[in-house]
């Protein structure tokens, strides 16, 4: 008999285990994208492809995670050290620079599949148009390489020549090979602690539980749907524009609530762009998902049981499903960011006192590569926090990041050590976060000073509209990003999306958007 003990240990199990192994990761890592950010994500699927567990990482990666694993179920026949690669934004990806890597957990005796691991992983350049590989890209060979899936290694052992010569159409091949050994070492972790658990739980028990451990899941998300008043729910929230000057760029969604199920229909919703602001089916799904996670609360299992009460309706062709090859750089980092607004938005009209106000709606991605060309020019990519929305029941975080990023800032030092860079300056935007019974969370100010001449790339949102307010709340301000040239005194504005060239002494300040406000203030 399976009980509710068993369910969790197993739960627990399966999340450690995923957690190790980005560990591992992290800690092998090369790339300060990696190592510091932990822009990377990690987890467990069983034999079927279903999803069984995932560490705390980045939720824009792993909603999207499932549907590549069963495309390499679909299409690969998997043998003990096998390890499958792709970067496919139209094949369970989310856009080049991440990098997946699967590969299988196999039964000591028969050989037999019993589990998949996946590994993703942000790397800081694949080979794009732009140092960085996130710039304002307007098809998808732009953004770099394309890694049709193909085996990384055969029976233990890697494609050397394949490998060779993916790294090297990258830039800093080096740091490239780097992360992908780190990848591959965390696969390999995975598969030690898998069958160590397996042989200190009981395989056949831990395989028991499986099935309940599924439902459990779907009965967790069941419960917390059934909260919602049943009903339709539109909302409507729009992307600044999509960096060529067309503005707005509406996001439409219709939430459905009938019992214990609910569906999210984007009709109505903008068409696929001609830039890189549209977000593959998978990124849309991921952050659909996510908005329902946060409806669960703390201590849910995710897992394919999880997902199974939400339906996700996104009209082909539209900016949340592109047809391929469409460019996809941004869709990933600040589309999904307004599709969780937009979900949040709908879910607050039917529960007004659980849903908070927008946070600071963007990634506020910045990707910086050396001016000279050649393979081992320096790449480097983050992302910086904003203000968190309020809520019926406290003010916002200021300073964080929101929603649909789970990173860490890159620590000044690390940057300056190993960079031409500088921070001169990095705290909060006091003042940024919407007013309101609850104060939205402030914003952050980041300048650099380059110390040699760069290629920058912008991708940022919330410039034009502002994060919203509920109920009274004021908006949070909108972000902005000013250029310093050197011997120059006043900035010139940026758009929220472009590349730029700069040279030795000039300084980039980026101000994120804060968090808008919940609630009229009380007299």
């Amino acid at each position: 008999m399976v009980t509710p003990i068993d369910i969790q240990v197993v739960n627990r199990l399966l999340s450690s285990v995923a957690e190790e192994m980005g560990i591992v990761l992290q800690r092998s890592a090369f790339s300060s994208n990696i190592k510091e950010r932990r822009d990377f994500s990690c987890a467990i699927f069983d034999r079927d492809a279903k999803l069984l567990a995932q560490a705390a990482h980045i939720p824009v990666h792993l909603g999207a995670m499932p549907d590549v694993v069963r495309m390499v179920r679909d299409e690969f026949r998997l043998d003990p050290g096998d390890i499958v690669i792709t970067n496919d934004p139209f094949r369970g990806g989310t856009h080049l620079p991440d990098i997946t890597l699967i590969s299988g957990v196999f039964d000591e005796d028969d050989k037999t599949l019993l589990f998949y691991l996946a590994a993703r992983a942000h790397h800081a350049d694949v080979g794009a148009k732009i140092p960085g590989s996130m710039g304002l890209s307007t098809s998808l060979d732009e953004e770099g390489v394309l890694i049709s899936p193909a085996y990384l290694a055969v029976k233990g052992k890697m494609q050397e020549e394949f490998f060779a010569k993916l790294i090297g159409a990258m830039r800093n091949p080096s740091e490239r090979s780097g992360d992908l050994r780190a990848q591959v070492a965390c696969l390999y972790r995975g598969q030690q602690r898998l069958k160590e658990t397996l042989a200190t739980f009981g395989k056949r028990r831990f395989f028991e539980v499986l099935p309940h451990l599924i439902d459990y899941g779907r009965r967790f998300m069941s419960a917390a749907i059934s909260q919602i008043p049943d009903g339709n729910y539109t909302f409507t929230d729009y992307m600044d524009d999509d960096g060529m000057g067309s503005q707005p760029v509406p996001i439409t969604a219709t939430l459905t609530v009938r019992g214990d199920e609910a569906a999210v229909d984007f009709t109505g919703t903008a068409p696929q762009a001609p830039t890189c602001i549209n977000a593959t089916l998978s990124v849309t799904r991921s952050a659909v998902f996510y908005c329902f996670f946060c409806l669960v609360g703390e201590g849910y299992p995710v897992n394919a049981g999880s997902l199974e009460p939400v339906t996700v309706i996104a009209p082909e062709g539209c900016l949340l499903n592109p047809r391929p090859p469409a460019p996809v750089a941004a869709g990933n980092v600040e589309t999904s960011q307004r599709i969780v607004d937009t979900v949040l938005g709908a879910l607050s009209k039917a529960l007004p006192e659980k849903i908070p106000a927008a946070g600071c709606g963007t990634m506020n991605n910045i990707a910086i590569g050396s001016a000279s060309t050649g393979q081992d020019q320096f790449t480097y990519y983050e992302t910086i926090g904003g203000g968190m929305g309020a809520s019926s029941r406290c003010d916002g975080m200021s300073g964080v990041q929101v929603h649909m990023t789970n990173t860490l800032n890159t620590p000044v030092e690390a940057l300056e050590q190993t960079y031409p860079m500088m921070i001169e300056r990095y705290g909060i935007r006091d003042g940024s976060g919407g007013k309101g019974r609850h104060r939205g969370g402030d914003g952050l100010i980041r300048r650099y000073r380059f110390l040699a001449p760069c290629t920058v790339s912008l991708l940022t949102e919330r410039r034009v509209f502002a994060p919203y307010g509920l109920y009274g709340g004021e908006d949070g301000k909108r972000g902005a990003n000013l250029l310093f040239r050197k011997g120059q005194g006043s900035p010139e504005r940026l758009p929220g999306k472009c590349v730029i060239s700069v040279e030795k002494g000039d300084c980039l300040e980026i101000r994120s958007p804060g968090g808008g406000g919940y609630g009229v203030i009380e007299p």
